[in-house]
């Protein structure tokens, strides 16, 4: 898939925002920590990766009703789904200089993944977590997202890669008071 950035101004992929708050202190504390443990860019990346797949439970899976939207409520309640997860890596990344964008797949709901760009291409990751029948890995060469879109389903990888949340996207998250009702208003398409 040819992926699509929203704006040719890299700069734009390193960019804090309201979701993606990358200044606020649990991020930065959270990133030094992560980073003090790793050699390069390259490992920070698939450290941070690692973190928020696996030490952040997706919500459903988890069953907590907390929904969480900024990258520093989801470190600091530890919950999200999928887009929180994803807005809480970029921000990880993105603290590190790590140009980071939001990027989406629709099956029967929209879901949320990031890409991160290294040696001059963007590298689709997903960490919404593991569980019996997803295997997400951190991967630059081929990707190992948590789902695959059947066409034949009107399945598909949306190709434009996002600098900020999507609206829609983030207007679902800010609108529910828990996730039972998240789930009945979750996007269907972008």
């Amino acid at each position: 898939m040819q992926m699509i950035q929203q704006t040719a101004d890299l700069s734009a992929y390193l960019a804090a925002d309201e979701a993606i708050d990358h200044h606020h202190p649990v991020v930065r504390e959270t990133a030094a920590r992560l980073a003090s443990g790793a050699a390069d860019s390259y490992e920070y990346a698939r450290a941070a990766f690692e973190f928020v797949r696996d030490v952040i439970p997706h919500s459903q899976d988890s069953g907590d009703p907390r929904v969480t939207w900024r990258a520093s409520d989801v470190l600091v309640q530890g919950t999200g789904i999928c887009y929180a997860k994803a807005h809480a890596l970029a921000a990880l990344l993105r603290a590190e200089d790590i140009p980071t964008a939001l990027c989406y797949q629709k099956f029967e709901v929209v879901h949320g993944l990031v890409a991160v760009r290294f040696n001059g291409a963007w590298h689709r990751q997903d960490p919404r977590g593991n569980k019996p029948g997803v295997d997400a890995q951190f991967s630059l060469d081929g990707e190992r997202l948590a789902f695959a879109p059947d066409p034949a389903s009107n399945e598909m990888d949306y190709p434009v890669l996002y600098a900020a949340p999507h609206p829609a996207v983030l207007d679902a998250l800010k609108a529910a008071p828990d996730r039972a009702y998240l789930w009945q208003h979750l996007p269907t398409a972008l």
